[in-house]
């Protein structure tokens, strides 16, 4: 529980915190604060960059997993994507968290007023348009759980992603119960600038094919100056409906393919990824191993509980969306003990929920740690501190580039130096010649030994050695490399004393940006 709580303080931190801070956050005690981040860094879920305490890339899988068994973005994302492309507006898709509603799938537009929710952003029900969806089924204990928030806290500061909103008649409370009276009768529901000015939405509830319930919410968000809220519906609310109709009718054909007996055994469709592993470097079975180890070499340091709590949230996936206490045991090498005072701990927490015979499933609380920061990650800021670990280790400077457009110039993206009196300095953003630069060549060409060696080829006394990064589907999509005076090592060495190290770290990089892209887009500068 102290652990989810560093989580979460980090998250609605907006990443970072000092070890003070957390402190104050939390109400923990500074010996208990180093022993969790300690744990966090060990399984590779922060870094600590200083006196600081930075979430890292790694901890996506925990909300990676809630998403993969959930399997709405996977099934649905790509209708959401084509219709944002089609209207030119942002489209959402968004699921019940008790009282409020949580964002599982973004498809924005890049203007200079654009949508700046994330994946996993948590809003109140009353101030969003699927909220009133999501309250057409609440029953008389939600409406008294809800009244009972806002009077606690009727400015909504308990909700970091959106700006309070001061108590008042007009005030998104009032009217709520008439607007989800509304949304039941009509089908539909819209957001007048309830979550501030400017911002208008409609949106339609997506049904579940068995149950009849709603899945979630698929919403239009657009802004005043292209829109008003009453032109959003007359305009747009019908290309909605027919989007959603769609993505019914692919809920319904992966119901029946999942009531199809041979239907374990199936090919998944190309499209979408094979679910990864709780960590790069471990299948789940060894986990529990990892964990003992890391106690043993660590001690007091390394708090055990916490390390085995999180790993079972990474039992779950696409093809694992409910578990019983026999199958998370299994799933983790964890003992049944183990695993059922874990699953007690996040029943409690609000991560993990009852599900039918017998079993738990993830709840979308498990985004709440860490994934909206995360998710607006991109490709230079997960290569940072990877270059910055090279940098120091073989003393030389390091960077990362990729492809400008028209495919002639690389770009630098991300870079680390040491210092020395003659030392390789070219700035983020510089542009260089493909074909004469390393970087380039692993980026358009990399021979069969998968590196590219430069030599004094664009400016006399430059060495440099590089390797490509690779992204989900496998394809080189970055570069790095060792940059340095030829005085320093021969082009032997470089091969020899550098190389290993630089595809090591290439390697790390490539384990985050899989982490990271499995439901986000990454930019990758």
């Amino acid at each position: 529980m102290r652990g989810v709580a560093v989580l979460r303080a980090l998250t609605e931190a907006g990443g970072t915190l000092s070890p003070s801070a957390l402190e104050r956050a939390t109400g923990l005690a500074r010996a208990t604060v180093d022993r969790i981040t300690a744990t966090l860094a060990r399984m590779g879920y922060v870094r600590l960059a200083g006196r600081d305490t930075v979430l890292a890339p790694r901890l996506m899988e925990l909300g990676n997993a809630y998403l993969a068994a959930l399997r709405l973005p996977d099934l649905l994302g790509a209708r959401a994507d084509a219709l944002a492309d089609a209207l030119d507006e942002s489209v959402s898709l968004a699921v019940r968290d008790q009282d409020g509603i949580r964002f599982v799938h973004q498809a924005t537009r890049r203007r200079a007023m654009s949508l700046s929710f994330r994946i996993g952003d948590l809003l109140p029900a009353e101030r969003t348009a699927p909220g009133a969806l999501f309250a057409t089924e609440w029953t008389a204990g939600d409406w008294h759980r809800w009244h009972g928030r806002r009077a606690a806290d009727p400015e909504n500061r308990s909700f970091p992603a959106i700006p309070p909103h001061p108590p008042g008649p007009d005030a998104p409370r009032s009217g709520f119960e008439e607007r989800a009276a509304r949304a039941a009768r009509e089908g539909w529901a819209a957001d007048n600038q309830l979550i501030e000015p400017g911002l208008v939405a409609v949106s339609v509830p997506v049904r579940d094919p068995v149950t009849g319930t709603i899945a979630c919410a698929a919403s239009v968000v657009s802004h005043t100056s292209r829109h008003s809220a009453e032109h959003l519906r007359a305009t747009l609310l019908p290309r909605l409906r027919e989007t959603v109709a769609a993505m019914e009718e692919d809920l319904r054909a992966a119901s029946a393919r999942a009531q199809t007996p041979d239907s374990a055994a199936a090919p998944e469709p190309a499209s979408v990824p094979a679910p990864e592993p709780a960590r790069p470097d471990a299948a789940p079975p060894e986990l529990a191993a990892w964990t003992a180890a890391s106690k043993q070499e660590l001690g007091r340091g390394f708090v055990e509980s916490l390390a085995r709590g999180l790993t079972v949230l990474t039992a779950f996936g696409e093809d694992r969306p409910a578990l019983t206490l026999t199958q998370v045991a299994q799933a983790t090498g964890l003992a049944r003990a183990t695993a059922r005072r874990a699953l007690i701990t996040h029943e409690h927490l609000g991560l993990v929920a009852p599900g039918p015979g017998r079993t738990f499933t993830l709840t979308p609380r498990v985004l709440s740690l860490g994934f909206p920061h995360l998710s607006r990650t991109s490709l230079p800021r997960i290569a940072q501190p990877h270059l910055e670990d090279l940098a120091a280790e073989v003393r030389e400077s390091t960077a990362l580039a990729v492809l400008a457009p028209g495919g002639e110039e690389i770009q630098y993206a991300a870079r680390a130096s040491t210092h020395h009196i003659m030392s390789v300095d070219l700035p983020v953003g510089t542009r260089l010649p493909a074909r004469a630069t390393a970087l380039g060549r692993a980026l358009t060409g990399p021979g069969p030994a998968g590196y590219a060696l430069a030599d004094q080829e664009l400016e006399a006394g430059l060495r440099a050695v590089a390797v490509p990064v690779h992204d989900r589907a496998g394809r080189p999509v970055a570069a790095v490399d060792i940059a340095l005076h030829a005085a320093r090592r021969t082009r032997e060495e470089c091969v020899s004393a550098l190389l290993p190290a630089l595809r090591r770290t290439a390697a790390r990089i490539e384990a985050d940006l899989r982490t990271a892209t499995r439901f986000t887009r990454v930019p990758l500068t």
